[in-house]
C-alpha cells in the first residue's frame, strides 16, 4: 500500500527517532565524561539521558487512533470522527453511506490487498459485543495467527530480519570505536590496551552518526522506485560491501568512511522494515506482530557486544567482520523471499 507524494515525509519522520538517538548519544560523549560525571555522578548523566522521553507525552494526547483498530474494536462512530478528520485535512469529501465493517475474512497474500478488514461505505450493520475478544484470548489469539498457515512465512522471517537489523545496526555503532581501539592494541601486541585519544573517537562516532540523514533520503528515494523489498535487500547488501574491506586493516580515514556508508545503509534498511511489518498484518493483529518481532529484534542488539567488542578486543577482527558480514547477507535474502511486496497496494 502506497503512500505516494507523502512516503518520504513518513520515512523521514520515523527515522528520526533513531537520528534523534544517535545524536543524543553523541551529545552525551562529549558532555558527560567532560561535565556531569566529574561533577555530579553516572546516575545523574542516565537520568540526563531519561528526559527526552517527557517531550513526548503530549503527542499522545492529540494523536489520532487507526480508524480500523477503532471498527475492530466496534467503536464505529469513534472511526467516523477520525475518517472526518482525514477528509477535512486533506480537503477530500468522504464516501457517500455509513461506516461498516467486514469480520472473518481469511488473509490471502495473492489478493489484491494485504488487509483482511475492508471499511465499505454501504448500508449499516448491526455490531455486537461478541466479535470483541478480552485482552487476554485477544493476544493469544493474535499470536496463533501470527503463526497461521497463511501469516507463518512472513512472521518468521519479519523476526530474523528484525534480529539481524538490531544486530547490524548496534554492531556498527560499537564498532566505529572499537576498531580503532583493536587496531592501536592489536598492532602494540597487547591484548587490549584503552584509547588514549578520546577526542578523535568522539570525532569519529559523531560523524558515522551523522550518516543517519543520507540513509533516511536514500531509502525515501528509493522504496517507491524499487518497492519496500528490493529496497531492503539492496540497502543491506551494500552494507555489505562496505564493510567487506574491514575485514584487513585500514587506516582511521577508511574506516570512519567505510562505516559512514555501511551505516547510511543499516539505517536505511531499518526505517523501510518499520514501514514494511505494519502493512504486511491485518489490523487485528497488527500491533501483536510489530511488537513480538521488535522485541525479538532487541535480542539482536544484546547479542551484538559480543561480536563487536568481544571479538575485537581478542584480536580477530577478521572473524567479527565475517559474521557481520554473514548475518547482513542471510537477512537480504530474507527479504527476497518476503511473500508480500506492499508496494501501490490499495488499503480497500
Amino acid at each position: 500500500m502506497g503512500f505516494g507524494k507523502f512516503q518520504a515525509l513518513v520515512l523521514v519522520y520515523a527515522g528520526m527517532g533513531w537520528v534523534a538517538q544517535s545524536m543524543e548519544l553523541n551529545l552525551l560523549l562529549f558532555v558527560g565524561p567532560l561535565v556531569v560525571i566529574p561533577s555530579l555522578s553516572w546516575r545523574w548523566l542516565l537520568a540526563f539521558t531519561a528526559l527526552p522521553c517527557f517531550l513526548l507525552l503530549p503527542f499522545f494526547g492529540i494523536t489520532p487512533e487507526s480508524p480500523r483498530y477503532l471498527c475492530a474494536q466496534n467503536r464505529m462512530s469513534d472511526a467516523t470522527l477520525v475518517l472526518e478528520r482525514i477528509s477535512k485535512t486533506n480537503q477530500e469529501a468522504l464516501p457517500p453511506g455509513i461506516l461498516t465493517y467486514n469480520h472473518g475474512i481469511e488473509v490471502d497474500h495473492n489478493a489484491p490487498t494485504c488487509e483482511i478488514d475492508h471499511l465499505l461505505p454501504v448500508k449499516e450493520k448491526k455490531c455486537t459485543d461478541d466479535n470483541a475478544m478480552s485482552s487476554k484470548s485477544g493476544s493469544v489469539a493474535a499470536l496463533r495467527s501470527l503463526l497461521s498457515r497463511n501469516l507463518r512465512r512472513s512472521t518468521l522471517l519479519l523476526w530474523f530480519v528484525f534480529y539481524a537489523n538490531t544486530f547490524a545496526y548496534y554492531g556498527l555503532v560499537l564498532l566505529t570505536s572499537q576498531l580503532s581501539d583493536a587496531n592501536r592494541s592489536c598492532a602494540s601486541g597487547l591484548r587490549y590496551v584503552k584509547s588514549e585519544q578520546d577526542a578523535s573517537l568522539y570525532k569519529d562516532t559523531f560523524i558515522t552518526s551523522l550518516a543517519e540523514f543520507p540513509g533516511l533520503i536514500v531509502s525515501a528515494v528509493l522504496v517507491e522506485w524499487l518497492g519496500r523489498k528490493a529496497t531492503m535487500w539492496c540497502l543491506l547488501f551494500t552494507c555489505c560491501g562496505f564493510l567487506g574491506p574491514l575485514v584487513f586493516h585500514q587506516t582511521e580515514l577508511w574506516t570512519t568512511a567505510l562505516l559512514f556508508g555501511a551505516r547510511a545503509c543499516a539505517m536505511g534498511s531499518f526505517t523501510v522494515l518499520c514501514l514494511y511489518a505494519p502493512e504486511v498484518y491485518p489490523t487485528s493483529i497488527c500491533s501483536t506482530g510489530v511488537g513480538i518481532a521488535t522485541a525479538i529484534g532487541r535480542i539482536g542488539g544484546i547479542v551484538c557486544p559480543l561480536v563487536a567488542v568481544g571479538m575485537l578486543r581478542s584480536c580477530h577482527q577478521m572473524e567479527a567482520i565475517v559474521v557481520f558480514e554473514v548475518v547482513l547477507c542471510l537477512a537480504a535474502i530474507a527479504c527476497m523471499l518476503f511473500p508480500v511486496e506492499t508496494k501501490g497496494r490499495d488499503m480497500n
